[in-house]
């Protein structure tokens, strides 16, 4: 940070008296002062919204009255039509903080821009009858008076403590090659707005050009987390994962909530008892900071039919998705309902992990660019550009955030500390998180200034910070991403490898091994863990676990692009039926590789983590990339959830109760060789496709034996001897039917040998 400006009495201030939205339709008046800050309305006659009613009738003049004390009063005399005066002055303002803050002479707003020449304050105060941008009152700051370093500030006195809308007009070189973006006819939105105000309604395609305005929120009570709050702090080795997104998971009519609650962080609340009983510990909610979700839709494209439900599309990273409130979307009620969200979630035991997108942002690339905030703010600085000052693309979605730039370093770690601070979220999954180690230039950094600054960040050292170590630019950091042995990694070769051995694929016994005991060939290496391999099969992006094992390929037609969007490499088996059948045994089948995948998940060392709706058996149709679809195809289905509780969802969830209450399912440190025992000798055989192992429980003695057989025929498995005075239980055979095909307390009676059925597991353990 800069050190503070003398203190504004050392400058002329400012004040103003006016009535707003009193000129009709192209007249606009102007006013200047020594100290070179400018008050200018413009109003172009467009329809009143936003919910303001004050009618005005007559014009007004204006007086401007110059004192020669250390303030300057511009007044406007109305006519005597008008209903009410606003008045404020303004001064230097502080630098102490970017963003909106409360000071003690008034309401301070300050800006980074280091190339900018000119920066104008554009603000909509709460009577105001304005609805666009050249409506807004608008303070030109001097960069004499109001500019310190690279940072824009002012401060105004006697503005309302809330509802105020603000953004900027920022003005500079217009070289385009030479990195700079500039355009003072758009209101930019402050990279620093901790509460944002978008369109109202999710979807509502009549607000697609909408402009994103930052506001705050100086006059409410602190939100109350209640005497008797805690946070669950839960061991990383114990975390089950659920990545879900906040609107899907209720939009559907199915979760039988009011139309006003479907979708929200409040619909959340009330699903909250599907979740214990499922078993998880931990949300990882899709991107929840402010986003477009209609940004395919400004132009005629093959994909302006979609609507952005994923989240993807970052506006802002300080402001919770305003549209994710209950009813009509609003900023500061979505700032108290998520809060409310985490508070119940967290009183249920339940952890909190924001999926976060600081890779790019929506402002899209510069064939179609669409400027809200950064790039016309300081285009060079907060954006990766080539040796042509053209922006570089390692995200694929057109631009690429500066990340281990300071001030972008700066912005970000503020961000995340913000989440943790004021909405007391648990952790971050970064997506795309290769990006953050790739210098200003682009090239790969070996220990990024970034990664290391949020591992050693003391607000954040409470919160699991998770990697998806991968970008768009092919920088691929599966077990090598820099970690200072704190960052956990999402494991895409456990993917694949479970992926590829449960499906029969030759010569993958040994990759399964390795998977399922710790991935310990990525991450034993100086004090990581096995927990910081963040084990999946299914995520968001690609098949879900029943599409998994019912298409071979792709079918994206629906995205608009011809199919040529989403991985084409997927590791997935339609168990011989492309497609939904009624043939019994092809829906036997893929009933059974789902439960052998979800039991493979649960029972390996590392942090399992599952997908929203995998516990029915959600399909997409073998849609791989369904980002686009804000309809039953991402929807979770309550019904469907309904017809399978007693046969799918019972086994997933008594599979991961199963894996709560036994330690040797989730070890602190890498197995030893006293731990685990395969039951193995066939290793080089590429055709072998059966895997049996016991983990062993040297304190009780309730040894875990589990074979996985993913050959076309049965398997008779040899049975080890339980350990002394103990008898082996079956207690899962995904073979079986249900309620047999997982027994909790365990059927004894288990021979010498197991015929373990073509294409199934089972799990024993000794009693």
């Amino acid at each position: 940070m800069l050190p503070s400006p003398s203190s504004p009495s050392s400058y002329d201030s400012l004040s103003s008296n006016f009535t707003p939205a009193l000129y009709s339709s192209g007249n606009a008046f102007t006013s200047f002062t020594p100290m070179g800050l400018k008050l200018s309305r413009k109003v172009t006659g467009a329809p009143i919204c936003r919910g303001f009613s004050r009618k005005i009738k007559d014009r007004s003049t204006l007086k401007v009255t110059c004192l020669r004390a250390q303030e300057r009063v511009i007044e406007e005399e109305a006519s005597p039509m008008t209903e009410t005066r606003q008045s404020f002055k303004v001064s230097s303002g502080e630098i102490s903080h970017l963003g909106v803050s409360q000071i003690e002479k008034g309401i301070n707003f300050a800006l980074f821009s280091q190339n900018a020449t000119s920066v104008k304050l554009c603000l909509s105060l709460p009577s105001s009858d304005v609805n666009d941008d050249d409506g807004m009152i608008e303070l030109v700051l001097d960069p004499s008076v109001n500019k310190t370093g690279d940072t824009w500030h002012i401060c105004v006195e006697d503005l309302p403590l809330g509802n105020v809308l603000y953004g900027y007009r920022v003005d500079g070189p217009g070289e385009w090659n030479q990195g700079h973006r500039f355009d003072s006819s758009i209101v930019l939105l402050d990279p620093y707005a901790k509460l944002v105000k978008g369109r109202s309604f999710f979807g509502d395609s009549s607000q697609k050009f909408a402009q994103f305005y930052g506001t705050y929120d100086f006059e409410s009570s602190p939100f109350n987390w209640g005497d008797d709050y805690e946070f669950p702090n839960i061991p990383e080795k114990d975390l089950v994962i659920y990545e879900m997104n906040v609107r899907a998971f209720t939009a559907d009519e199915s979760s039988g909530m009011d139309p006003s609650i479907r979708g929200s962080y409040l619909g959340v609340i009330e699903k909250i008892p599907h979740l214990l009983d499922l078993g998880i510990n931990a949300v990882e909610l899709l991107p929840v900071f402010e986003f477009d979700e209609l940004e395919l839709q400004r132009r005629p494209n093959p994909r302006d039919h979609m609507i952005n439900t994923w989240g993807y599309s970052t506006v802002n990273f300080f402001a919770p998705m305003s549209r994710y409130a209950s009813g009509e979307g609003d900023p500061i009620k979505a700032s108290k309902e998520f809060k409310e969200m985490v508070k119940a979630l967290h009183s249920a035991g339940i952890e909190v992990i924001l999926d976060v997108v600081y890779n790019h942002t929506n402002e899209a690339d510069d064939k179609y660019p669409y400027t809200t905030s950064f790039r016309g703010i300081d285009n060079k600085i907060y954006y990766m550009l080539d040796p042509n000052n053209q922006l570089l693309n390692f995200s694929g979605c057109g631009n690429t955030l500066n990340c281990n730039h300071p001030v972008v370093m700066d912005l970000i770690l503020d961000s995340l500390r913000h989440w943790v601070t004021e909405y007391h979220v648990d952790g971050f999954r970064f997506d795309l998180a290769s990006v953050l180690c790739r210098e200003t230039d682009g090239s790969p950094l070996s220990a990024p200034p970034l990664i290391r600054a949020i591992a050693k960040d003391s607000v954040l050292s409470r919160c699991k910070i998770i990697a998806e170590p991968w970008d768009c630019g092919g920088l691929y950091l599966v077990g090598k991403f820099p970690n200072w042995d704190r960052w956990a990694e999402w494991n895409g070769m456990y993917r694949d490898d479970v992926r590829r051995f449960i499906k029969g694929d030759s010569g993958m016994k040994g990759s399964f091994a390795t998977r399922v005991s710790g991935s310990s060939d990525l991450y034993e290496v100086n004090q990581r863990k096995p927990y910081h391999s963040i084990n999946f099969i299914i995520a968001h992006d690609g098949f879900t676990l029943r599409d998994l094992v019912t298409y071979n390929f792709k079918h994206n037609e629906a995205n608009g692009e011809g199919g040529n969007d989403g991985c084409n490499d997927n590791h997935s088996w339609n168990c011989g039926f492309e497609g939904e059948t009624g043939d019994s045994h092809i829906k036997s089948l893929r009933a059974r590789q789902m439960k052998n995948f979800h039991l493979a998940l649960m029972i390996s060392q590392g942090t399992p983590m599952m997908l929203m709706g995998d516990e029915y058996g959600h399909t997409r149709y073998g849609n791989n990339n369904s980002y686009g679809h804000d309809t039953a195809l991402n929807n979770f289905q309550w019904k469907e959830l309904d017809a399978k509780k007693q046969s799918h969802f019972r086994f997933f969830s008594e599979v991961i109760k199963f894996r709560h209450s036994h330690h040797v399912l989730k070890h602190e440190n890498f197995l030893s060789k006293g731990e685990i025992t395969w039951h193995e000798d066939n290793w080089d055989n590429p055709e072998s496709k059966f895997l049996a192992f016991t983990l062993h429980d040297g304190v009780s003695g309730r040894d875990i034996y589990l074979a996985f057989n993913s050959h076309d025929y049965f398997v008779k498995a040899l049975i080890p001897l339980p350990p002394h005075g103990k008898q082996w239980f079956r207690v899962a055979d995904t073979n079986l039917e249900s309620p047999d095909d997982f027994v909790k307390e365990g059927v004894a009676g288990v021979a010498e040998t197991y015929n373990v059925a073509p294409f199934s597991s089972i799990l024993l353990e000794s009693k």
